[in-house]
């Protein structure tokens, strides 16, 4: 046993967290078992689950308790790194689970939620909904009827929420019915992730960015969140969704957002969340004219994933062959306000995409008067790049003048480089559903998405949906292992620019 387990071990009767009852419908779900189970052992093995939180599993199949131990241990020696299993972390954790067989759809299985909960005491109970969208109001509905809930319990829902901002609304009232909004958490994995924490830290606490940071220094940003895998076996959700619901709607546009809000008063929930609802209400709507030149679709056909062959997406397993559903989305929108008036903002997501990648590039402008090489002119511009995944980390690309005697004043670019996988290789980087848990239980809600901002987000993305149906265009193919359809880079080529690629 290394040092660092042993102290954790010693430390074990002075967890600092906050005592909960959390319940997980879902529980023998693919989610918790590849993230919410290895995220919850992580937080217990850093001390962080305090020592009277109980975890109980709600699901439809009959399990006994051992049953349902064993498959929480096996989920945990699949997606835990083998050194950071701990034996008497993982005794303890495991002694805190319990299960249930539910129903979401029919009440009487909520008797026995509301007969584990008898000797709560103070615990507040946490409801993690890892389930289907439609189920939520089903879910809120019978707790409350069943007494299983109090005026301390919390809900935690996935996104997307809806199919569109209609059906959004709808289980939002479900919920709401319920929940108040101060007690609901939606959740977006993005923002746990600790670039996307440092962000902020970097917008708001360095004035070297903060005076840069508007349309007087910024020429354009990049957004690319690119997936290497395919369908999955998720053709019937995937199909009816496609991948500006899957992605844009969420991900991509709560990026937008922590790159283009003003700063917030504090760091208050709802004070950053105000800004970020400006964002979404300035985000341009497109025009019939825009649709042809700043926004391309695509769906992947047959082709190469290293190196090996790949089915096209029209010939995944259970396919509709006749499907036109998109899986790859790039598009030129703006922020239009006076801090973003004129900068374009490029999105690009895609699956079949030769790398798993998640970053956003600030493109600064260049220079007004330039003094070097004629030539090299297209490098005289600073580059941040904020990488999401698969290595978290920032850089800023500068120029420097090429060393040696016969080079002249030739410049090279060069990133100035926080690798937080080495700059503190000492430290372990948390996974996003660790940190969102941890601020669900502590009833935190800056991570989390508001209703409104779920609305305004459903809004924007139904206009350019809605448009798209009336001009019942096909979508462009792309090979599979390749950066989507060409006509995405002639989108941003058009404007004297192209992706970034330094991957």
């Amino acid at each position: 046993m290394s040092q660092d387990t042993r102290s954790r071990s010693a430390r074990s009767s002075d967890a600092v967290g906050t005592e909960v009852d959390f319940v997980l419908f879902g529980a023998l779900g693919d989610l918790s078992q590849r993230k919410l189970y290895p995220a919850l052992y992580q937080l217990d093995r850093e001390n962080l689950l305090a020592k009277g939180t109980r975890l109980l599993g709600a699901g439809r199949q009959e399990v006994d308790l051992e049953g349902f131990r064993s498959r929480v241990e096996a989920a945990l020696k699949e997606y835990v790194d083998a050194e950071e299993l701990d034996r008497s972390v993982l005794k303890r954790f495991l002694a805190r689970l319990d299960y249930r067989c539910v129903d979401a759809t029919q009440p009487e299985g909520y008797a026995g939620i509301r007969e584990w909960r008898q000797d709560a005491g103070e615990r507040p109970m946490v409801v993690y909904l890892a389930v289907g969208a439609s189920l939520y109001g089903d879910i809120c509905r019978y707790l409350q009827e069943s007494g299983s809930l109090d005026e301390r319990s919390r809900v935690v829902v996935e996104k997307p929420i809806g199919y569109d901002l209609e059906s959004s609304a709808e289980i939002n009232d479900a919920i709401g019915a319920v929940f108040p909004e101060s007690r609901i958490y939606r959740i977006d994995h993005y923002l746990g992730k600790e670039t996307v924490q440092n962000l902020i830290a970097l917008r708001f606490a360095n004035p070297l960015f903060g005076t840069q940071w508007n349309q007087n220094h910024i020429s354009h940003v990049e957004i690319t969140v690119a997936e290497k895998v395919g369908i999955e076996g998720r053709w019937g959700y995937f199909d009816q969704a496609g991948q500006l619901r899957d992605m844009v709607q969420n991900h991509l546009l709560q990026l937008v957002c922590l790159i283009a809000m003003d700063p917030p008063a504090n760091l208050d929930a709802d004070a950053i969340r105000d800004e970020k609802v400006k964002v979404l209400k300035a985000l341009k709507p497109f025009t019939d004219d825009m649709l042809g030149r700043d926004v391309v679709r695509g769906q992947y056909i047959a082709g190469t994933s290293d190196g090996v062959r790949v089915p096209g997406y029209l010939e995944e397993p259970d396919a509709n062959t006749e499907s036109h559903t998109e899986t790859f989305v790039a598009m030129k929108t703006e922020v239009a306000n006076w801090r973003w008036a004129g900068v374009p903002f490029y999105l690009r997501t895609g699956k079949r995409m030769p790398e798993k990648l998640s970053q956003i590039v600030i493109h600064f402008r260049q220079q007004p008067h330039y003094i070097f090489d004629p030539d090299q002119r297209a490098l005289a511009a600073n580059k941040l790049v904020i990488r999401l995944q698969p290595d978290e980390g920032i850089a800023l690309q500068v120029l420097t003048k090429d060393s040696g005697l016969d080079k002249g004043m030739r410049l090279r670019p060069g990133p100035l480089h926080l690798d937080f996988h080495s700059a503190f290789a000492k430290t372990r980087i948390p996974d996003a559903y660790e940190r969102l848990l941890l601020e669900v239980m502590k009833g935190q809600q800056y991570l989390f998405v508001r209703r409104d901002e779920v609305e305004h987000a459903w809004q924007w993305c139904d206009s350019l949906i809605n448009a798209w149906q009336s001009r019942e265009e096909l979508p462009r193919r792309y090979p599979a292992g390749s950066w989507g359809p060409v006509a995405s880079i002639a989108m941003i080529t058009q404007d004297g620019r192209s992706w970034y690629e330094d991957y």
